[in-house]
């Protein structure tokens, strides 16, 4: 199977991200101003950069754990089957927890995780996700906080891929699909 060729339009800045994770982390601040410590799950693959990001911004004790979900491999529709590839390594009860999705899309992931960790019976089990496309959503889900509502497009960059590249734009960028 061939690459498809495309091409990426900025769609939101590096800067308004900043801007958007600062504001985003006084909020959570505020939600979590008496916690022991905060336990932020990171939504392995996509959201590694936006986490790193976040808990630079939050003014808490932080233990920062990650789980590892598929449900779109390389393709760029959700296969609406959430796997998790890789659990938590440390142990969630009575705790503080902030998951950390990169974007809410049809929801399923969100809504799987979710569902997982507060079996694990948190204290306080709250989300976040940089970036929302609520005209997708099936499961009927919403995150605490959302950094950006987008439109119904495909998009890369500040840690989410497409087939494994533009990870590393430090941007959200629209991919436009081209001829060729």
């Amino acid at each position: 199977m061939s690459e498809r060729s495309y091409e990426i339009d900025q769609m939101i800045s590096a800067k308004a991200i900043a801007a958007r994770i600062e504001a985003l982390a006084n909020e959570i601040e505020e939600e979590f101003a008496d916690t022991g410590k905060l336990v932020v799950v990171g939504l392995l693959r996509g959201s590694f950069v936006f986490i790193a990001d976040l808990v630079r911004e939050i003014e808490l004790p932080i233990e920062v754990d990650f789980v590892e979900t598929s449900s779109y491999g390389n393709a760029m529709q959700s296969s609406r089957e959430v796997r998790i590839l890789k659990d938590l390594r440390g142990d969630i009860q009575g705790r503080d927890v902030l998951v950390v999705e990169d974007i809410v899309d049809t929801g399923h992931t969100l809504a799987h995780v979710i569902t997982l960790l507060q079996s694990r019976q948190p204290r306080k089990l709250r989300t976040i996700a940089l970036l929302d496309k609520p005209s997708r959503r099936e499961a009927p889900i919403k995150a605490d906080w959302t950094g950006f509502e987008i439109p119904d497009e495909f998009v890369v960059g500040y840690g989410i891929d497409y087939a494994q590249r533009n990870r590393n734009l430090p941007y959200i960028g629209k991919v436009r699909f081209t001829e060729g």
